[in-house]
């Protein structure tokens, strides 16, 4: 070795050298190992031949979706695509985040989403669900649910079941004393009073602070020919007089008049759909608004009643429902949309209204004699669902629903006066604007 070899080998230079290369391979064995770990700790997908379901809870009688499950996975020609439900709270604004959550995951197992059918625009221009095969068959379906489908010109799911308030009440309350509107007015209640004895009011609705609210105060600003929402010129309107004049008869009908009990439930206020079929049931109301799957709730278990049953609402409900979407995250979209075409037929919507109490999305189902006879308000309920009107239409929708609620309860406890910034909370709310 040469004399300027060894100094070379020996100098600062030579062991600087050295660290640094020594650091670098260090550092790079470190990541490839951290890596590795991370990849190893990633929980793994369901198996790419699983079909994940996420659903709202299954509130049918007699757990009719997931017997449909059942039926799927039992069928061998579904041998290798079986399908498995995972069901979410009732609660509609918990679903939404749970499923919004699960869809920006790096890491989601879902294959279809089961969304309210005010989700669709919103999950459909997040990129969360897949368009549909523009071949899909369409035919037989209702067209007001059909459309709650669609966004921007495409077909993004089929409706799993569709919904319509109705209008529940005693028997002892005749056809006759059927309020104009909703809440019942002063000669109403007392009518109602002198029906169902012993009642605390005439009425009642869901004014929690959920999307039952957002649905009770819109029934009851069309009612009074108002508007929140003006589509065509893309502006909130829930500053007119009508719509004023809905707020105000809601808050004011919680109040006594001329010693009749109130023409609204004051619990209201803290009640859910399920709330308000108890408070029916337990004789504290003569009239109740809710979804038509109450009707088979109300009569069965032991609790069963009998003595009631339903109009239609005496102004436009709601329109209401789920539709089935393919999860941007599935890993067999054709077997998705074939598992969605099974759970849409003609043959499963029947079993879900007959069965289950679970609105039908076809409209074959509402002349089915098998249907008629155990839903004898399947005619009452078509004509509502003919009549329904669609919630506001954004890709923002949780927001503007979570803001209109705010908005309402304030009315609500400031005898339906409507806060002075209502018109631009809301404006932003459909803008995405916190």
């Amino acid at each position: 070795m040469t004399t300027r070899l060894r100094d070379l080998l020996s100098g600062p230079i030579f062991w600087f050298t050295l660290g640094v290369i020594v650091m670098v391979a260090a550092t790079a064995a470190r990541e490839l190992i951290f890596d590795r770990d991370e990849e190893a700790a990633t929980p793994p997908k369901a198996g790419s031949a699983e079909l994940v379901i996420y659903s709202g809870k299954d509130e049918s009688i007699g757990g009719q979706r997931q017997k449909l499950i059942d039926e799927w996975n039992a069928d061998p020609a579904n041998k290798n695509t079986p399908a498995r439900l995972v069901s979410l709270p009732a609660n509609a604004d918990a679903q939404h985040s749970q499923m919004r959550a699960t869809a920006q995951s790096e890491v989601s197992d879902a294959d279809i989403y089961n969304l309210d059918t005010t989700w669709t625009a919103a999950f459909a221009s997040a990129g969360f669900i897949l368009p549909l095969d523009p071949s899909t068959d369409t035919a037989g379906f209702l067209p007001a649910p059909l459309q709650t489908c669609t966004y921007d010109g495409r077909l993004w799911a089929l409706p799993f079941n569709t919904d319509a308030g109705l209008l529940y009440h005693r028997k002892g309350v005749l056809d006759s004393a059927k309020p104009s509107g909703l809440p019942p007015g002063p000669n109403d209640v007392r009518a109602l009073r002198d029906a169902v004895r012993g009642i605390e009011a005439g009425f009642v609705t869901p004014l929690d602070m959920y999307e039952g609210l957002t649905v009770s105060a819109l029934e009851a600003i069309w009612a009074e020919d108002g508007e929140v929402y003006d589509a065509e010129r893309d502006l909130v309107v829930i500053d007119s007089e009508e719509a004023r004049s809905g707020l105000r008869k809601l808050a004011r009908s919680m109040q006594s008049v001329d010693g009749l009990p109130p023409a609204l439930y004051p619990s209201s206020t803290t009640l859910d759909e399920n709330g308000s079929r108890e408070a029916f049931r337990g004789g504290k109301v003569a009239l109740m608004r809710n979804w038509p799957v109450a009707y088979g709730q109300l009569r069965a278990g032991e609790r069963a009643m009998t003595d009631f049953d339903v109009w239609e609402l005496p102004g436009s409900s709601v329109l209401g429902g789920q539709n089935l979407a393919v999860a941007r995250s599935t890993d067999d979209p054709a077997a998705a949309q074939r598992l969605i075409r099974f759970l849409t037929s003609e043959e499963s919507e029947i079993r879900l209204f007959r069965d289950g109490g679970l609105a039908a999305t076809r409209a074959s189902a509402y002349t089915d004699p098998s249907v008629t006879a155990k839903r004898p308000y399947a005619e009452t309920l078509k004509s509502a669902l003919d009549s329904a009107r669609a919630r506001p239409v954004t890709t923002h929708y949780a927001l503007f629903s979570s803001t209109f609620q705010e908005i309402v309860r304030e009315a609500l406890a400031k005898d339906g006066e409507l806060p002075g910034d209502a018109v631009a909370r809301l404006t932003k709310a459909l803008h995405g604007q916190v």
